[in-house]
C-alpha cells in the first residue's frame, strides 16, 4: 500500500510517528510532506530507512497513494489546521487518512463528509475499543515471559526499543510478540490500545487483556512503554502499562543529552536513581527488574562517542545496555533470555 506522511515542521527529530512508519511499518512511502525540508529526501536526515521525497504539500505527490498518515502528534494531541489542505486533497484523491491525534477526524464535519462523497476511510488511531474492563491483576501468570519497556522521559524511544527488540528475538526464532500501547505501535502493528485515550478505571485492563491474549500464542511479549513515571502529564500512562501488564523484566530506556522533561521546566531526576524507582513501583503487583538499558544516541557524532555513552549509561544503571538502532539489541536481549 502507497502512503504519503505527514510531517509538517517537525520531520525528522519531532516526526517520530513518521520516522516509526518509515522504519518498521509494511507500507511503501511515496513522500514525506514537511514544508520546512522539501526539496530533500528521507535519507538526507534519517539512515536506514525507507527512502522517499519530501515534499511540501499533497499537491507536489505525483505518485498515486493509497492513504495519507499524519505522523505527527503535538502535545496535547490537536489537530492544527495548517494541515487541513492536505488531508482535503488526500481525500478529494480517493486517499484513506489515518491520524494518531486526541482530535478524531471522523468527528470532523468537513472530513467525514469529504471522505463518503469520495469513499474513503478515516482511521482515528487512538478511538479505543469499547469492551474494555477493569484489569484483574492477571497477567502475572500467564506462561510467557512478559517484558516491557519504562523511559526516563516521554519520547526518548520506548517504541523503538520495543520494536527492535520483538524484531530482533523473532530473527532468532523466539516466539515473540509486540503489544502496540501508543499510535506508532498501532499504526505499525496494524491492532493494539491507545492506551492513553482509555477511562483511566480501565486503561490498566486494557494491557492486561493484550497481554493475556499474546502470552497464549507466545512465549514472550514484548509491551510497548509510554511516559515515565516522573512525568507531569504521561505517569498515569506509564501507571497503568506497568500495572496492566505486570511484567517479569523491565527495559529502561534514555536519550543522551536529555536532562529536563520534554516540553517542561522540570529536571529529569538522576539516571541511576531510575531502576529503583520503577522496580518499587511494579513490585506491589510484580517482581520486576530492570534487566537491561536502551541509549538513544542520535545526538552523538560517530560510534566510537556513542559506544562510549552506551558503555556509560549500563554502569549508570548497573544493566547491560544498548543503542537498539545504531548497535542492535544483542546485549539486553540475551539478559532477557
Amino acid at each position: 500500500m502507497n502512503v504519503a506522511l505527514l510531517a509538517h515542521e517537525q520531520f525528522p527529530d519531532r516526526a517520530k510517528t513518521a520516522v516509526g512508519v518509515l522504519r518498521y511499518a509494511d507500507y511503501d512511502v511515496v513522500a514525506v510532506l514537511d514544508r520546512g525540508t522539501a526539496g530533500s529526501r528521507v535519507a538526507d536526515h534519517v539512515p536506514d530507512v525507507q527512502d522517499a521525497p519530501v515534499v511540501a504539500s499533497m499537491d507536489d505527490v505525483g505518485a498515486d497513494v493509497d492513504a495519507l498518515v499524519v505522523g505527527i502528534a503535538p502535545i496535547g494531541g490537536g489537530f492544527e489546521e495548517s494541515w487541513r489542505p492536505d488531508v482535503r486533497t488526500a481525500l478529494e484523491r480517493g486517499a484513506d487518512v489515518y491520524a494518531g491525534l486526541h482530535y478524531f477526524l471522523a468527528d470532523d464535519e468537513e472530513f467525514a463528509g469529504l471522505a463518503a462523497e469520495h469513499g474513503c476511510d478515516l482511521w482515528d488511531v487512538r478511538s479505543p475499543p469499547e469492551d474494555i474492563g477493569v484489569a484483574e491483576g492477571t497477567a502475572g501468570s500467564v506462561d510467557a515471559t512478559v517484558v516491557t519497556t519504562v523511559g526516563t522521559d516521554c519520547s526518548v524511544g520506548k517504541m523503538t526499543a520495543t520494536r527492535e527488540l520483538y524484531e530482533d528475538a523473532r530473527e532468532q526464532g523466539m516466539d515473540a510478540a509486540f503489544v502496540a500501547t501508543g499510535q506508532t505501535g498501532i499504526l505499525i502493528e496494524g491492532e493494539g490500545v491507545p492506551v492513553d485515550r482509555v477511562v483511566s478505571d480501565f486503561a490498566a485492563g486494557a494491557v492486561e487483556a493484550m497481554v493475556l491474549d499474546a502470552a497464549e500464542d507466545h512465549d514472550y511479549v514484548f509491551v510497548e512503554g509510554q511516559g515515565s513515571i516522573v512525568h507531569p502529564a504521561y505517569s498515569g500512562v506509564t501507571a497503568s502499562i506497568v500495572h496492566g501488564s505486570q511484567p517479569d523484566h523491565l527495559v529502561l530506556c534514555h536519550e543522551v543529552g536529555r536532562e529536563s522533561v520534554h516540553g517542561y521546566d522540570q529536571p529529569i531526576p538522576p539516571v541511576e536513581s531510575f531502576p529503583g524507582r520503577y522496580e518499587q513501583f511494579a513490585g506491589p503487583v510484580s517482581d520486576s527488574d530492570v534487566v537491561g538499558g536502551m541509549l538513544n544516541t542520535r545526538s552523538v557524532d560517530g560510534d566510537e562517542a556513542a559506544r562510549d555513552a552506551v558503555a556509560e549509561f549500563a554502569d549508570t544503571i548497573d544493566a547491560p545496555a544498548d543503542d537498539p538502532v545504531r548497535f542492535g539489541t544483542e546485549s539486553v536481549l540475551e539478559a532477557i533470555r
